[in-house]
C-alpha cells in the first residue's frame, strides 16, 4: 500500500481527509513542519498533501526545502490551498508542486487527482541520463548539465525537457504538454507553455537549439 503524508494545520480537514484515504492508501497526517520533517527521516511517502498555510511557516518554503533535498527532489507534491488566482497556482506549480486543489475540495475529486500525479511520476525514467546536442539531463540527481556545466532550472522547468528529451524527434503540442506537466485539470493558458519554454531556452544557453518550435503545433526536442 502506497505511503501519504498530509501536511494540514485545521484538524477537522486533516482528519477528513485521512479518512478519505485509509481505504486505498496509508495516510499519516502532520499539522506543522516540524513534525513532518521528523517523520521523513525515519521513512519517505510516495506522495505528500501540504496545506499552504501552517502555522510554523510557508508550505512553499517547505516545498522549496524538499526540492533542494536530493532524496526528495521527485517526491510528488500536491498543495491543498484556499488560494485560487491562476498567480498563486503557477507560483505554487514553479516552486516545484505536481498539482494543487483548491479549498473546498471534493474528497471523490481528491482521490482522482493523487491517482493521476501517482501515475505520472510512476512511468519516470530513473535509469540513466538523457542526452542530446550539448545538453544532459540525470534523472537520479534532478541535474541538467550544458557543456558539463550545470544549470539551475525549477521544477516545471526540468520537467518539460525531461518530458521533451524522453520523447525526442516527437512534436507536443501545447495542450499535450500542459496535461502531461501541469496536470488536466490545471486552468492556466497554453502561453503558460511558451513562457517557460522561452525562460528554458535561455537557461540553456547554447543547449537551448535543441529545443524545436513547430509553428502552430507545438514544440519538440532533438538533435
Amino acid at each position: 500500500m502506497q505511503k501519504l503524508y498530509v501536511i494540514e494545520d485545521d484538524e477537522n480537514i486533516r482528519m477528513l481527509v485521512l479518512y478519505a484515504l485509509q481505504t486505498e492508501f496509508d495516510a499519516e497526517g502532520f499539522s506543522c513542519g516540524e513534525d513532518f520533517f521528523q517523520a521523513m527521516r525515519t521513512q519517505l511517502p510516495d506522495l505528500v498533501l501540504l496545506d499552504i498555510m501552517l502555522p510554523d511557516g510557508n508550505g512553499l518554503s517547505i516545498l522549496k526545502e524538499l526540492r533542494s533535498a536530493p532524496k526528495a527532489a521527485d517526491l510528488p507534491v500536491i498543495l491543498l490551498t484556499a488560494k485560487g488566482s491562476e498567480f498563486d497556482r503557477v507560483s505554487g506549480l514553479d516552486s516545484g508542486a505536481d498539482d494543487y486543489i483548491v479549498k473546498p475540495f471534493s474528497v471523490l475529486e481528491l482521490v482522482s487527482r493523487i491517482k493521476a500525479v501517482l501515475r505520472r511520476n510512476s512511468h519516470k525514467s530513473k535509469e540513466s541520463a538523457l542526452t542530446m546536442g550539448s545538453v544532459s539531463l540525470y534523472p537520479n540527481q534532478h541535474a541538467v548539465k550544458v557543456l558539463d556545466e550545470e544549470v539551475s532550472l525549477t521544477h516545471k522547468e526540468f520537467q518539460l525537457l525531461s518530458f521533451l528529451m524522453e520523447n525526442k524527434d516527437i512534436v507536443m503540442t501545447r495542450d499535450r504538454l500542459m496535461d502531461q506537466i501541469w496536470g488536466i485539470d490545471f486552468q492556466g493558458e497554453s502561453r503558460t507553455v511558451d513562457m517557460h519554454i522561452k525562460t528554458l531556452r535561455q537557461k540553456l544557453g547554447i543547449g537551448g537549439d535543441i529545443i524545436k518550435t513547430i509553428r502552430s503545433v507545438g514544440y519538440k526536442a532533438g538533435d
